[in-house]
């Protein structure tokens, strides 16, 4: 009888270890998944209206004329999405999926992941492997406007023709530095919150 509740026991025991052990997991994991925003609590209302910011201009720059073309009698206004639109009109599919993809889907990328690290319960590790490829997507996203001002360099050239920036080439240039600020601010915070423990 006394062997019996020995092994009962001994199972007892083993039981809560290994309970204890998985508990203690669950809430290891649970709290190395915390939101960046539950780790910056001072930061709740700063990182998400400067995501708002860089997303409001971003739209607005790319739906705003960025240049104002005028060649002899002929007059065009051109924004980011028009000029796509031109592009593939024109059969320049190559040009046109470069401007899209790095005008357009490349910033619109680089928020959802920035909003996504700041809101979501991430492990250190996820969110250092996001951040990473924030830096490296950051590094493409002043080349749309790098773009536009050779094109008007370029255009300017001409004898004939008479090409102007207009308010979308400095709003959407805005939108991007808005957006860098913002991830050097957010990488900025997630290596503090990485330090920190």
């Amino acid at each position: 009888m006394v062997r019996v509740w020995d092994r009962t026991c001994l199972l007892c025991v083993w039981g809560f270890s290994a309970l204890r052990f998985s508990l203690s997991r669950v809430i290891s994991s649970t709290m190395a998944r915390r939101a960046l925003r539950d780790l910056h609590p001072k930061q709740t209302l700063l990182v998400p209206l400067a995501l708002v910011l860089s997303t409001a201009l971003l739209f607005i720059g790319l739906s705003l004329p960025l240049l104002y073309s005028q060649k002899m009698f002929w007059k065009s206004t051109y924004s980011v999405w028009a000029g796509v639109v031109a592009l593939w009109q024109q059969n320049e599919l190559a040009l046109a999926a470069i401007l899209f993809f790095f005008s357009i889907v490349f910033p619109i990328v680089k928020l959802i992941g920035l909003a996504t690290i700041w809101f979501l319960r991430l492990p250190d590790e996820h969110r250092a492997v996001l951040l990473h490829w924030l830096g490296v997507l950051g590094k493409w996203s002043m080349l749309d406007v790098f773009v536009v001002a050779i094109l008007i360099v370029l255009v300017k050239l001409g004898p004939f023709v008479k090409i102007e920036p207009r308010l979308g080439v400095y709003v959407f240039a805005a939108a991007i530095a808005a957006s860098m600020l913002t991830t050097m601010y957010v990488e900025r915070l997630a290596k503090q919150s990485v330090r920190s423990r």
